[in-house]
Parts: C-alpha cells; structure tokens; sequence
C-alpha cells in the first residue's frame, strides 16, 4: 500500500458490508412506504439529500484532516500492524465480504485472462490476492505491495504460495518504472490519502497503454461513514473521483457490482474498471 496503500485497502471489513446490507434494508423498507403512498395519492416530499450529506460529512473520521500526512499514515499503520489488522481476513469472511469480492473474479465482471503483470495494490490479508493466484494465468507475474510489512507477513503465510513476489512500498512512490503493469487491481486504499490524485497519478504512471485496473473504494454515503470511523478513513463522490481518474489518464470504462440487489440498492462502495488511456 502506497502513503495508504496498506491493510486499509482490505477493507473488506466485516463493518463495510453489514453497514451496506442495514442500507439495503432501510432502502427495501423506504421504497415499500413510498409505494403506498403514492397509491394512496398522497405526496411524497423530496428526500432531504443535503441533510443526509452533512449527517455522513459529520459521522466521518476526521483523523485525516486533523494531523499530517505522514502522522496520519503513522498512525493508521499501527492499526493494521495491531490486533485489528490481524482479524482483518476473519472479518471480511464472517462479513461475507470475501465471497462477494470473489465474485468479481469467478463471474469475470474483472477478467485477468491475457494478464501478464499484475500489482495487487495494498494487499493486506491477501483477499485481493488469493484471487490473483487462483485466477490469473498461470505464467502471469504477481506483485503484492502494502506500506504494512507485518500485512504482508500475514498475506504470504495465508496465500502458501510461492508466485506472488511480496514488495513493502509507498502507493505515492511506487518503486517501478513507467509502463510496468498491465494490470492492477487496488481495494480499499485510496480512503486513506488525502487526495486520490497523489495515488492515481502514480498508479497511472506504472501501467502500459491499454492496460486495465480494477478499483474498490470507500464511498460518501451513510455505509461509507461507517467504514470511514471504524477504519479511521475519508470517503469518495462517485462522480468526483470519476473526473479525477479521467485527468489522471484513466479512463472509467465500467462500474462493477457484487450483485445485482448491489446494483439496484447502489450498494457496496465504489468498484470500477479502470483503463489506461
């Protein structure tokens, strides 16, 4: 993980998804009213998005604001390097996050078929990873990176695998040339600097013309700011960090899901395949 390239990345935490599926339950139970209502010809007053938005800016962890860069990553380092980093693949399984993050590899929605360089960008536990493996060709390199070197203890002696090559790095100063990757997949890492650009500009610079990336990330919504103070975090607008990526050089080829009760809830955070222009 880069300046927050880290176990962050894997937030595939129990906490991301148990908030998503309350969301998708209060949605269920909204759209029901709503119905009723509506046939009952009684109006519906306009959701009150503004206030929505000031209530998740306010249950948002304020951490990254508050301190430097570098004590912000201080910091949020002790937390995956601590007892919380260690849980984290016990989480994402009881949490079900796993098998839905696996989805994406088993269904082919992000297809590394024809992949020959891939980074698995803040790999913590290695649920990213453990996909790589079994997914990718076989004759494709892997390269696990985490500013967590004890994250990537636990991702080797949890993968049992000797292909992944494991590499300690900052996602703003990646440690590779231009053009390296020509694939990369980066979950749940971006929450953790203060500007996407600091880290998509560097993601940019390594991959080939052409070459695909498949991005997880917090998202600014009431799920998100769950996450957001339980992993000590920011969160993203969709359509904000959608302009970031375009003039980092990347283009927003295609929003994923993990389901479609995902896509009609809009739940699960942003995941999005990424091309490099």
């Amino acid at each position: 993980m880069g300046k927050f390239n880290f176990a962050a990345t894997n937030h595939f935490v129990s906490w991301g998804w148990w908030s998503c599926s309350w969301s998708g339950i209060s949605t269920i139970m909204m759209l029901k009213t709503t119905r009723h209502r509506l046939s009952a010809g009684t109006r519906w007053p306009a959701r009150p998005r503004k206030r929505r938005k000031v209530f998740n800016e306010l249950l948002e962890h304020r951490l990254i604001k508050r301190v430097s860069f570098e004590e912000y990553r201080a910091k949020v380092r002790d937390v995956y390097d601590g007892p919380q980093g260690a849980v984290l693949a016990t989480c994402s399984m009881l949490s079900g996050h796993t098998a839905l993050g696996q989805r994406l590899f088993t269904k082919r929605k992000f297809d590394l078929h024809g992949a020959r360089r891939i980074l698995d960008v803040g790999s913590g536990a290695g649920q990213i990873a453990k996909n790589l493996v079994k997914h990718a060709d076989r004759e494709a390199e892997l390269i696990c990176l985490d500013l967590s070197h004890e994250m990537l203890r636990r991702a080797r002696n949890r993968l049992k695998d000797g292909r992944p090559r494991f590499v300690v790095a900052d996602l703003t100063r990646l440690p590779f040339p231009d053009a390296s990757f020509d694939c990369i997949t980066c979950g749940y890492v971006l929450e953790h600097l203060p500007d996407a650009r600091l880290g998509l500009a560097e993601l940019s610079r390594v991959m080939m013309p052409g070459a695909r990336m498949l991005l997880l990330t917090t998202e600014d919504n009431f799920p998100g700011a769950i996450t957001s103070r339980v992993w000590r975090c920011r969160t993203y607008n969709r359509r904000e960090l959608a302009r970031i990526c375009e003039a980092s050089g990347l283009r927003w080829h295609k929003e994923l899901w993990f389901s479609r009760m995902h896509k009609v809830l809009r739940a699960g955070g942003i995941c999005v395949e990424l091309v490099k222009v």
